[in-house]
């Protein structure tokens, strides 16, 4: 099997079976955006303990690239601290702009999204979810459901 097929069955795992799709009861921080060109919808919770967030969970709708990036995000920054959650942040956004070269090693099967940079008009869908955690713990952004939003 080919690497970017088994990239695509990755992307395609978590839009069928999306890890951490729920709110989060508790959440300090939460934020809500939309990609008005496609109509993606993310909405993401986070409760922080010490610096770390402990647990983080999303909410939303559209296509199988910026759901599948949600889910993969929440798997990768559940339990990180949010220095070492910024700094994946960064990697992602340089990574879709063909800035940060993607090895499996660094990105784990973040590694997968790479392959959205083929397609210019898609990256925006895989950046979404991070963008909108970003927001979220800087405290700007749109609050939504029943965790407080952050000031």
């Amino acid at each position: 099997m080919a690497l970017d097929e088994i990239y695509k069955e990755v992307i395609l795992d978590h839009y069928k079976n999306p890890r951490n799709k729920r709110e989060v009861p508790g959440a300090e921080l939460t934020c809500s955006k939309n990609n008005p060109l496609c109509g993606d919808e993310i909405t993401v919770f986070v409760h922080e303990e010490n610096g770390t967030l402990a647990e983080v969970g999303f909410l939303g709708q559209g296509c199988s690239i910026s759901q599948s990036s949600a889910s993969m995000m929440t798997v990768a920054v559940n339990g990180a601290t949010r220095q070492e959650t910024e700094t994946l942040i960064d990697r992602i956004r340089g990574m879709m702009a063909g800035e940060v070269e993607a090895d499996e090693d660094t990105f784990g099967e973040l590694v997968a999204l790479k392959g959205v940079v083929k397609y210019p008009v898609r990256i925006k869908c895989a950046v979404l979810a991070w963008d909108v955690l970003q927001e979220a713990l800087d405290g700007a952004g749109a609050a939504t459901g029943t965790a407080p939003h952050a000031v």
